[in-house]
């Protein structure tokens, strides 16, 4: 063989190596995630939608590529994110939460979308029917608009004697309104005086408690929303500071020293749509999949808390709670 002729080859084989690596890699489906919050946020819900994934046979990083994209509470990020995602032409996208899932419905018509997001579904307008949802969506709902009037409900026999309830919300929540709108009613239901306080970005978390105080509330409903979740530390800081009873949306709230949550499970949630995305991976069409609804509810209370706070939590709660951390 000529010098030439030798050198030529190897020049072709270090270029069609790294070719052939690419192109394996290209391979590989695509999954995109668009979520409002970020991962140290919504990591329960990473474990187990990665879970039920791997129970569908892929693995990141072995045969299927996930693309992640964070708003970190900055919502007017998500149509960017959205636009970033479609771009890499994933197979199935996933959206946990409302902000996310409706940026990303109306980023494409045709790419699967699988959601996780709290309102129902249909009242929100992420999905014409549960049963048989139309185009390329379809997903798991939380169905929040019940447990924010529950919740209120719980904390309301908890602390009967607190003349006034604030309701913390993250105003840039396309939720936000429905979710008000439920607790007022509710509150009238009960004849509960209630104040509706906001937070965000630009809105401090401690400036808001202080307000809260000074306008007489005696417990705190908070939320449940990416942004709010992501301060979820912050905020039992703050109640324990202030003395202030708070119930949650999720239970890692009450695992890490808060008072109370009334939730369904996160996790199992994140699992459902991890499912759906390894079925969509597969073949099936979003429109061959009901959306999945909820079927447990979870009361957590954490008596340690309770006591610090110097809070008698009622019999008739720690008979109804599914787990009581003392």
């Amino acid at each position: 063989m000529r010098r030439r002729d030798f050198i030529k080859g190897i020049v072709c084989s270090a270029t069609v190596g790294p070719l052939a690596v690419r192109a394996q890699q290209l391979e590989k489906p695509i999954v995109g995630m668009l979520d409002a919050g970020s991962a140290e946020g919504d990591a329960d819900l990473l474990g187990g939608f990665r879970q039920a994934l791997s129970e569908a046979g892929y693995v990141e990083g072995q045969n299927v590529a996930i693309e992640y994209r964070w708003a970190k509470g900055q919502y007017d990020l998500l149509p960017a994110l959205a636009s970033e995602l479609i771009h890499l032409r994933p197979a199935v996208l996933l959206a946990p939460g409302l902000p996310a899932a409706l940026s990303i419905k109306e980023a494409t018509s045709t790419i699967p979308i699988v959601f996780v997001s709290g309102p129902d579904p249909v009242r929100s307008g992420l999905v014409a029917n549960l049963n048989g949802p139309n185009g390329n969506i379809t997903g798991v709902t939380l169905f929040t608009s019940v447990l924010v009037t529950k919740r209120l409900e719980l904390l309301r026999e908890l602390v009967s004697a607190a003349a006034l309830i604030a309701f913390i919300v993250n105003p840039d929540d396309p939720r936000t309104q429905s979710d008000v709108d439920d607790v007022e009613a509710g509150a009238r239901a009960l004849g509960q005086q209630i104040i509706v306080l906001e937070v965000n970005r630009e809105r401090n978390l401690e400036a808001v408690f202080g307000m809260a105080i000074q306008r007489g509330v005696r417990a705190v409903l908070v939320g449940n929303d990416p942004f709010i979740n992501s301060q979820s530390q912050r905020l039992i800081t703050l109640a324990a500071r202030y003395e202030v009873p708070a119930m949650y949306g999720l239970r890692k709230y009450v695992e890490t020293g808060g008072l109370m949550s009334y939730s369904t499970s996160l996790p199992e949630s994140a699992r459902q749509a991890g499912t759906y995305v390894g079925r969509i991976l597969q073949g099936e069409k979003p429109s061959q999949l009901p959306v999945v609804q909820p079927t447990k509810f979870e009361l957590v209370i954490n008596l340690k808390t309770a006591k610090a706070l110097g809070l008698s939590v009622p019999q008739t709660l720690l008979v109804a709670a599914d787990e009581v951390i003392e």
